[in-house]
């Protein structure tokens, strides 16, 4: 019964856009959305997004610094820069290599630089976090890699990536919105929405259950949580957030 109920409201969330699944099908909102209407949602609500997990982020990077390598200089790569939401969280000197798939987010990325002039930004990268070929192996301190994975091809790709290029001992941060727990309410709308929200918002997962993928990587040690991110009437409250070590 509860799988009826669950197709029926997904028909019904893709009737309501059916514009867009019409112009996906014509082969336009691909690259208007990888181009034009994500970047711009991400930069408007990045904001709004970070105002709600600023203690979180505080917490979960408050320990950054203590895996610089022998010089005191911490090395940091980040997956999936966007707009650079996570800079202001991160210690000063830091020496930052940014990598993304696209170019398409250097306006909002721009004047995040300009505001954070603490931080050492060396390279920017257009690649995959899949394939980071252009990074040296054991050549990073750390690794972060928030809102990222929900929407990458391979989630055990990217962590074979991550454990390639950082050196022994250093760290791997997090925080990804994830499945909610089976039973309640809020998995069942991730299911609902799963299908119509992959396609508006560039290929985002509702459902993954990114801890595992985590939990199975050869991580040395991992410290890892369940939270809930009071982003009220949507299907991504539910987050895992932490750091694993090399």
């Amino acid at each position: 019964m509860a799988k009826a109920v669950i197709l029926f409201l997904r028909v019904c969330m893709q009737l309501l856009a059916l514009p867009i699944y019409l112009l996906s099908f014509l082969g336009i909102w691909d690259p208007f959305c990888k181009k034009i209407f994500f970047p711009f949602c991400l930069e408007k609500l990045t904001a709004s997004y970070n105002r709600r997990v600023s203690g979180h982020k505080q917490e979960l990077f408050c320990n950054l610094q203590e895996f610089a390598g022998p010089s005191g200089e911490l090395t940091l790569l980040e997956i999936g820069t966007g707009t650079g939401a996570n800079f202001q969280f991160y210690p000063p000197g830091c020496k930052m290599t940014c990598t993304d798939t696209s170019l398409n987010f250097q306006r909002g990325l721009s004047k995040s630089m300009a505001q954070n002039q603490h931080l050492q930004f060396q390279h920017f990268l257009v690649a995959p976090g899949e394939d980071l070929n252009q990074v040296a192996d054991s050549s990073m301190d750390a690794v972060v890699c928030t809102l990222v994975l929900c929407s990458v091809q391979s989630t055990e790709g990217v962590l074979k990536e991550v454990l390639r290029v950082l050196r022994p001992g250093g760290a791997f941060y997090f925080l990804e919105h994830v499945a909610a727990d089976p039973s309640s309410w809020s998995y069942f709308w991730q299911q609902v929405y799963y299908p119509t929200w992959k396609l508006v918002f560039d290929g985002c997962y509702l459902t993954r259950e990114t801890w595992k993928n985590l939990e199975q990587a050869k991580f040395s040690e991992i410290k890892l949580r369940h939270i809930q991110v009071p982003l009220y009437w949507t299907p991504v409250q539910s987050h895992i957030i932490g750091y694993a070590i090399k």
